[in-house]
């Protein structure tokens, strides 16, 4: 075992161990074991374990960006400070003062990618089962958690006609062509592209305030939305169909995810922030931050009275 596949193995174990557990569930309700049908289900039910857990990684990965969105205006005074500023010393201390900002608001740029990192393990390790699978059936052996047997009903298991563990790529380059892995592969790379577009998209043009519009978290948003879709779009290919159906689930979880986030907990200052004070405002709720606004509002328009404020004395002064 290489030291790639060495770091992957306990992955690899949970990956496998979760898909039979749901496997083995699915069974006892009733669908047949060998089904491809009750494998995707398998696989399916992997991604809502995995995204589950990651739901306390997502809280902060919002956190994190309104965060970096927050401190736009002050990153922006920051680089205009050290403008044209190309010196060793100047560059290690604006470096320095990027830190600072990041610590203040708590946050940092690789946040964004936080779930991502997390989900690359478990979406390798179940790239080697899946891709492994006919291997392990010709020399008998199982993979993981998964048993012989099982690795033989996951090698014959289809959906739509195309074996689970098939790929678009495999298939052009060899002799035996399965139509239904190369529409089927098509149809699921296009939808996880557009998928990954969307949630992006979405993030873009509703849940950004303006000064992170002009600022350049900006061009990384901009950069993620082209850049991850091709990648996707890329690597898709080569994908066998069961990794295609997994990350696809995970697509259109993120995609639904991010619209609810978008639509009850907005990034203050964005269009959907205004969007959902309006709504809050039909229905006759309190807007966020009004009170407090117009608390402020209210201090600044109080008039002073010259001459007539009173000093606070202690209780045992002594009179002269």
């Amino acid at each position: 075992m290489d030291f790639f596949g060495t770091i992957l193995f306990p992955f690899k174990w949970l990956v496998s161990w979760i898909m039979v557990q749901f496997h083995d569930g699915l069974t006892f309700l009733g669908l047949d074991a060998a089904s491809g049908v009750t494998w995707t289900l398998s696989i399916i039910g992997l991604v809502l374990v995995i995204r589950a857990a990651l739901i306390p990684v997502f809280v902060k990965q919002i956190k994190a960006q309104r965060g970096m969105q927050a401190l736009q205006p002050d990153m922006k005074k920051l680089q205009a400070k050290y403008k044209g500023k190309t010196d060793q010393l100047s560059r290690q201390a604006m470096g320095q003062e990027q830190m600072a900002l990041y610590k203040e608001h708590g946050t940092n740029p690789f946040s964004a990618c936080l779930p991502m990192l997390i989900q690359m393990p478990f979406f390798f390790s179940l790239f080697q089962v899946l891709s492994g699978v006919a291997k392990a059936n010709a020399d008998s052996a199982g993979i993981g958690a998964m048993t012989h047997d099982q690795v033989a009903q996951f090698d014959q298991a289809t959906i739509f006609g195309a074996p689970l563990s098939a790929a678009f790529l495999p298939q052009l380059q060899g002799g035996d062509l399965n139509v239904s892995v190369v529409w089927l592969s098509i149809v699921m790379i296009l939808a996880m592209i557009a998928s990954q577009f969307i949630t992006q998209k979405q993030i873009m043009s509703k849940n950004m305030s303006e000064e992170a519009m002009a600022g350049p978290f900006m061009k990384q948003q901009q950069m993620m939305l082209y850049v991850l879709p091709l990648v996707f779009g890329i690597g898709g290919v080569n994908f066998p169909i069961g990794v295609l159906i997994y990350w696809t689930t995970t697509n259109i979880w993120t995609m639904g995810q991010q619209f609810f986030v978008i639509r009850r907990m907005p990034t203050p200052g964005s269009p959907a922030y205004k969007e959902y004070q309006k709504r809050r405002e039909a229905k006759g709720l309190p807007l966020l931050g009004a009170s407090k606004k117009k608390v402020e509002e209210e201090i600044e328009e109080i008039p002073e009275v010259k001459g007539q404020r009173s000093q606070p004395q202690r209780k045992n002064r002594k009179k002269k």
